[in-house]
């Protein structure tokens, strides 16, 4: 008999999404839990299973279609045999690939069957094709990988043309909440510079001790997230956010990281940053943000998230203005660390600085409670020893 094949409810907050390729077609036999199409939704993309197993009959939306939660975008008979209708496989068929790892292996001519999957069931995600690359006995060399592909090219005539890409939903909604909070929220930026000396020796001194223990690299970010759970506690509005006409004073610390994916910036969270160590921090970074990198992040390491931390210096920022990340009330803004002249005990030396950014809702957050914020990170950074004892 026919059965409907609907798009399920992801998230509460999701109620839309796009269907970015679709794994089968009509006639196709499928199993129970077999992915059918990539769904993309505004936080996260993700394979969409059959609750059924049967026979393909119906398919309702095309590629690119915009879809409701609950629509109806496919028909199963879940009567028909898929004995009957496909030929028997010897072993089970490994799973679809996604768009984005098809059309690396295609630029790269890499044979699939030389590529270890890390992904659901073993499916192979971009980053794993990368990877691979990389690895000293695969041969291969990586590309320059292009990140979208043109839906039409119109030519000018004087051998100039232009392109026009439909952006992706993710690149919408970020499109969407960037201007909303700049309608809503009175935002403003304080700045501050700090000496990165002390850290930079902390890290020279115990990276190689750190690794072999840990297994991860000692990084910044660790350091960082630390200091802003000890700036929050001294300041709870800043991990705070506003509902209607009241304030929201949140008593745990979900750091949100800015990560730059093939798909736009996400934010995935470093839940309960207070309870963890330097490694347990770094790790769920490494973690975080290689999920970021496959397109494999989940909606539940999307939400949430009590204050924001980005990092522009990675790709070589002195100096910005970060945009707050809804409904949160404050983002800190990390930069390039950059030799420049410093005064110590009235001489003036070369020392390693970072500017810091604090963009904050003034709404909430006073501008002498953003300063001292700021302060108060700058403090810990510049001496270490102060987030270990927590003074």
């Amino acid at each position: 008999m026919p059965f409907d094949i609907v798009i399920p409810e992801i998230g509460e907050s999701i109620t839309e999404g796009t269907i970015s390729t679709w794994y089968v077609q009509v006639g196709d036999s499928i199993a129970v839990d077999q992915p059918l199409f990539e769904l993309e939704t505004d936080k996260i993309t993700t394979d969409v299973p059959s609750p059924t197993a049967g026979v393909i009959t119906e398919i309702l939306t095309g590629d690119g279609a915009d879809v409701a939660v609950g629509a109806v975008v496919a028909r199963i008979d879940d009567s028909a045999s898929p004995a009957a209708t496909a030929p028997v496989a010897t072993e089970p068929a490994p799973p679809p690939l996604p768009p984005a790892t098809r059309r690396v292996l295609a630029e790269e001519g890499v044979d699939p069957a030389a590529v270890t999957g890390t992904g659901r069931r073993g499916q192979i995600l971009k980053g794993d094709v990368i990877d691979h690359l990389a690895s000293p006995t695969s041969g291969g060399t990586i590309s320059m990988i292009p990140t979208v592909e043109p839906t039409s090219q119109v030519a000018t005539g004087s051998g100039r043309s232009v392109r026009r890409v439909p952006m992706t939903r993710l690149r919408r909604r970020i499109a969407e909440r960037l201007k909303e909070v700049q309608n809503t929220a009175a935002i403003l930026t304080t700045f501050n510079e700090v000496d990165m000396a002390p850290l930079l020796a902390l890290r020279a001194k115990y990276k190689e001790t750190f690794a072999d223990k840990h297994g991860v690299k000692l990084g910044f970010m660790g350091f960082f997230i630390k200091a802003c759970v000890e700036a929050l506690k001294d300041f709870p509005a800043v991990n705070g956010f506003i509902d209607g006409t009241d304030i929201v004073y949140n008593d745990y610390y979900d750091i949100g990281v800015a990560v730059s994916s093939e798909r736009g910036l996400v934010v995935p969270v470093v839940r309960d940053a207070d309870r963890l160590g330097f490694a347990d921090i770094e790790k769920r970074i490494g973690e975080l943000a290689k999920a970021a990198r496959d397109g494999a992040l989940t909606l539940e390491q999307l939400s949430g998230g009590t204050f924001t931390v980005t990092n522009g210096g990675t790709f070589g920022s002195m100096l910005s203005t970060p945009i707050i990340n809804a409904p949160q009330s404050a983002i800190l803004g990390m930069h390039n660390i950059v030799k420049r002249p410093w005064v110590v005990e009235d001489a003036i030396e070369v020392r390693p600085i970072m500017y810091l950014a604090l963009s904050y809702d003034h709404r909430i957050i006073d501008g002498a409670q953003a300063v001292r914020f700021l302060v108060r990170i700058k403090q810990l950074i510049e001496d270490p020893a102060r987030l270990l004892l927590e003074v």
